[in-house]
C-alpha cells in the first residue's frame, strides 16, 4: 500500500498504437512532442532544430508538410534525426501519401476534410503499406461547417463530434491506429472536450492546449489545462504549444509531468524564493545551475534553501541538498542526511559534481539491474 495514496494518479485505459519506436496508450509512458517552426522544405535547418529538441529530451516531433517541396525534404529529415517523425497534413491527400512514402511515422490528418472516399481509402493504404500511425486532430478554431451551424460556436460536443465522425472513417476502412485530440486556445473548452471523449472512446488522447501564448503566458494557461487533464488520469501523449522554441515546449513538458509524478527526466530542483534569512544568492544560484545541469538526462532531486528554516527538511526528501549557513559557510547533505560543509565560492563546481556522481551511481545501478534480468531471463 502507498505511503502516499494523495500521489496516485489512475490513468485513463487506453489502445496503444505506435509512433515509430514510441508507444502511445496501454499505459506505456507519457511522451512528450514538440513541432518544428523552420521551413520543412529547409531540412538542413529542420533536423539541426530536431536535434536541438532531441537534447531536450524529445520523444516525437511533428514538422509541417504543406506542399510537395517539404514531402520531397521529409525522407532527408527523418534519416537525419533519432526521434520518429509526425507529417502535418491538411486537406491535400496527395501530401500524405507522399509523406508516408518518405518514412513519416505518423500522419497528423482529418480524414474527413481530403475529399471523397477513394482518398480517404488510398491514404490509409498509404499508411498500411509503410508502418504509419495517425492523429486525428480537432481544433476548435477550424471545426467542420455542419457542426458548427448545429452548435452555433465551437463546444466540447461539437469537437467530440467531429473527432469521432473522422474516427468512423478510419475504421470504417479498417484502419484503427490512431490517436486523437480535441484542442482549443480556451482552456475551460479544451478540458471538457477531451474529458467528453475520454468517456466516449478507447482511442489514445493527445492532450495540448492550442495556440496557448508566449513562454509564460502559454506555459501558465497550457499547466492549468493539461494538468488538470493528466491529474485526472487524461492523456498519453504531451504537446505544450508556445510561441518560443520548440526546446522549451518539450522542457515544459517535462516540468509538467514532473510535477505531477507521472515521467522524470533531469534533475528536479526544489529551492525556495528566497528571503532576507538566506545565507547566498538563492536566485543566481538555482538559475547558473539549471544551465550547468541541463546535460543530465537521468532522474536527480536537488534541493537549494536559502536558511535552516525548510532546508533540513526539504534535504531529507532529496538525494542532495543546500542550506544556507552563515560565515559563508553552507551545509550539504546526502541522501537526506547531513554530510558536510562547504564554502559559499565553491559551492556551485560541488553541487555539480555531486550531482554528476549521483547520476552516474543511479545508471550504473540501471545497467546492472539490466544485466541481472538478462542473465535471468538467459537461464530460463
Amino acid at each position: 500500500m502507498s505511503l502516499r495514496p494523495y500521489r496516485d494518479i489512475q490513468r485513463r485505459k487506453s489502445r496503444q498504437i505506435k509512433v515509430g519506436k514510441v508507444a502511445v496508450g496501454g499505459g506505456a509512458p507519457i511522451s512528450v512532442q514538440t513541432m518544428t517552426n523552420t521551413l520543412t522544405s529547409d531540412a538542413k535547418a529542420t533536423i539541426a532544430q530536431i536535434k536541438t529538441a532531441e537534447l531536450a529530451g524529445v520523444d516525437i516531433v511533428r514538422v509541417s508538410c504543406p506542399d510537395e517541396e517539404s514531402t520531397a525534404a521529409l525522407k532527408e529529415i527523418v534519416r537525419g534525426v533519432s526521434v520518429p517523425v509526425v507529417a502535418d497534413i491538411h486537406f491535400h491527400y496527395k501530401r500524405a501519401i507522399e509523406a508516408a512514402e518518405a518514412g513519416a511515422a505518423c500522419l497528423r490528418i482529418n480524414p474527413g476534410n481530403i475529399g471523397n472516399a477513394q482518398r480517404v481509402k488510398d491514404v490509409v493504404q498509404a499508411a498500411k503499406d509503410h508502418g504509419c500511425s495517425m492523429r486525428i486532430g480537432v481544433n476548435a478554431g477550424s471545426l467542420e461547417k455542419h457542426l458548427l451551424e448545429r452548435y452555433g460556436e465551437p463546444c466540447p460536443d461539437a469537437m467530440v463530434e467531429s473527432a469521432l465522425e473522422h474516427a468512423k472513417i478510419l475504421e470504417d476502412n479498417d484502419f484503427r491506429e490512431f490517436k486523437i485530440s480535441v484542442k482549443a486556445s480556451d482552456v475551460f473548452l479544451a478540458v471538457a472536450a477531451y474529458q467528453a471523449l475520454a468517456d466516449a472512446c478507447d482511442y489514445p488522447l493527445h492532450v495540448g492546449i492550442t495556440e496557448a501564448g508566449g513562454l509564460r503566458s502559454g506555459t501558465v494557461k497550457s499547466s492549468i489545462g493539461m494538468g488538470s487533464l493528466l491529474w485526472a488520469g487524461i492523456g498519453d501523449t504531451i504537446r505544450v504549444s508556445l510561441s518560443a522554441e520548440p526546446a522549451e515546449e518539450v522542457r515544459v513538458g517535462f516540468e509538467m509531468l514532473k510535477s505531477l509524478d507521472l515521467r522524470h527526466r533531469g534533475v528536479r530542483i526544489v529551492s525556495c524564493p528566497s528571503c532576507a534569512r538566506q545565507g547566498f544568492n538563492v536566485i543566481k544560484t538555482v538559475e547558473i545551475l539549471e544551465q550547468r545541469l541541463a546535460h543530465i538526462p537521468t532522474p536527480v532531486s536537488l534541493s537549494i534553501i536559502g536558511c535552516v528554516v525548510n532546508g533540513p527538511g526539504e534535504a531529507r526528501e532529496t538525494d542532495i541538498g543546500l542550506t544556507g549557513g552563515g560565515g559563508g559557510s553552507h551545509k550539504m547533505y546526502i541522501g537526506g542526511i547531513p554530510d558536510h560543509n562547504i564554502n559559499d565560492e565553491d559551492k556551485i563546481d560541488h553541487i555539480v559534481k555531486l550531482v554528476e556522481k549521483r547520476a552516474a551511481e543511479i545508471e550504473a545501478a540501471k545497467a546492472a539491474q539490466g544485466n541481472k534480468a538478462g542473465q535471468s531471463h538467459a537461464a530460463e
